[in-house]
């Protein structure tokens, strides 16, 4: 069991997107994990984006917005307008644009 109390922004670690991702505006990745499963297979943390609009391949992952807003347009899918508290699941090799209003922060589980 492990609880974790806010963590500050000063607390994440940077975590560059790759130049080819970004699609407009000058947004800042940080985050933490905060557990790795021992095979690797399954990591939980935090994660942070700035505003902007960036595209991305996903992974298995179940996250739950902990603050901000943003746009999420699946390739061949839904749109999802998501906000503090609204949960989502994203497939692996989910095609997807963020469209980041307000700085993001969510909290994830990822599966590999």
């Amino acid at each position: 069991m492990v609880n974790i109390p806010g963590i500050a922004d000063e607390d994440l670690e940077p975590d560059p997107l790759d130049p080819s991702q970004i699609v407009s505006g000058e947004p800042v990745v940080t985050g933490k994990v905060l557990w790795e499963a021992p095979d690797g297979r399954q990591i939980r943390g935090i994660w942070q984006i700035t505003p902007g609009v960036v595209t991305d391949t996903e992974a298995n992952e179940l996250f739950v917005v902990v603050s901000g807003r943003a746009t999420i347009e699946v390739e061949g899918g839904p749109v999802l307008e998501v906000g503090p508290g609204d949960a989502c699941v994203l497939r692996e090799g989910d095609r997807t644009r963020w469209t980041v209003h307000e700085t993001l922060r969510k909290a994830y589980h990822i599966s590999l």
